[in-house]
């Protein structure tokens, strides 16, 4: 009496790795586009919040806050390797010492992907008490773009003399300013 057995042949089994294959292949570009996107969507978020946020801090403090890459006790210009949010109680945009009381750090924000580039053209952003941008203060946008300079899915965050933070509709382009 012969039974039949259930299951596959070698060659269909092969002939599905051989399709599998080719659709990985074919899929896996498009989803590091995705991911991209979705990364430099997230940063650039999060910047925009941390910019909210120290604009209303000082509003709440009634103190000039500025946010800025900090090299040493002034700010410098690697806004890529993070960045810092502190009460600038003393020169403008310098961590140092008022009447033995140092500016004090709000937040410290990391660095961002190593692959990524992050730039604004200002060595610093100051909020003045009354949630505006000094005269003195560089307006423009924060660009991020995921992988290269000039990616498809680079992100930005405009800040304006007002003191207004919002996504920004133009072309994002991340070379160095």
């Amino acid at each position: 009496m012969l039974t039949l057995e259930k299951g596959f042949t070698l060659v269909e089994l092969m002939v599905t790795l051989v399709i599998g294959m080719i659709l990985i292949t074919v899929g896996v570009p498009s989803f590091t586009e995705m991911y991209q996107g979705y990364r430099a969507e997230s940063e650039i978020r999060k910047v925009q919040q941390y910019l909210m946020f120290a604009r209303s801090q000082a509003v709440s403090y009634g103190a000039r806050v500025t946010v800025c890459p900090i090299s040493g006790t002034s700010c410098g210009s690697d806004w890529k390797s993070g960045f810092s949010i502190f009460i600038d109680n003393g020169a403008a945009a310098t961590i140092d010492s008022t009447n033995g009381v140092t500016d004090p750090i709000i937040k410290q924000v990391d660095a961002f992907n190593s692959k990524d580039f992050f730039t604004y053209a200002g060595s610093s952003v100051s909020f003045t008490p009354d949630g505006l941008i000094p005269t003195n203060s560089t307006v423009g946008t924060f660009s991020y773009c995921p992988g290269s300079t000039t990616s498809e899915n680079s992100r930005g965050v405009e800040v304006s003399s007002s003191g207004k933070v919002r996504f920004s509709d133009s072309i994002i382009n991340c070379t160095s300013y």
